[in-house]
């Protein structure tokens, strides 16, 4: 049990600094995809790290990253339905890590090959209220609640 709670306790900044000692290790992850290349027996998912909300979500303040990480996913996903922006929350297992370019020099990205990858739609982060006139939009303020009908002048 205790080996599960240190599983679930693995931070990014631990992952990125020692990816060999926690091989094998699962982790969740999120961030925001800067690209997605497929290969030739999987497709590789570049992604800016970003720090988890309670839902899970990576939040949207570029800022707050510690990196980035590579993910594996073994079966065929098509790399368009990832387009960069894409915010995503992987489970995986810790692979090790690799070097490849980044800019003018050699960056060191762990690797994780996915479990299971979370898309998180631009329209599901929006939070949705029914106007009973206007219909559903994201775009309403504070005063066009649900305990409201009309807003506040």
């Amino acid at each position: 049990m205790q080996e599960a709670e240190d599983r679930q306790a693995l931070t990014f900044l631990q992952v990125k600094a020692a990816p060999d000692t926690v091989k094998g290790q699962t982790v969740v992850f999120g961030g925001k995809v800067l690209s997605a290349r497929r290969q030739k027996d999987s497709t590789r998912i570049e992604i800016l790290q970003l720090p988890l909300d309670r839902s899970a979500r990576p939040g949207s303040d570029l800022t707050q990253s510690q990196g980035r990480f590579l993910a594996l996913q073994q079966e065929f996903l098509d790399p368009a339905t990832l387009p960069p922006g894409t915010r995503v929350t992987v489970t995986g297992e810790v692979s090790g890590s690799v070097s490849l370019p980044l800019d003018e020099t050699d960056y060191t990205y762990p690797l994780i090959t996915i479990k299971r990858v979370q898309v998180w739609a631009g329209a599901e982060d929006m939070p949705h209220v029914i106007h009973p006139y206007m219909g559903p939009s994201p775009y309403w303020g504070p005063y066009w609640g649900p305990y409201r009908r009309w807003p506040y002048w």
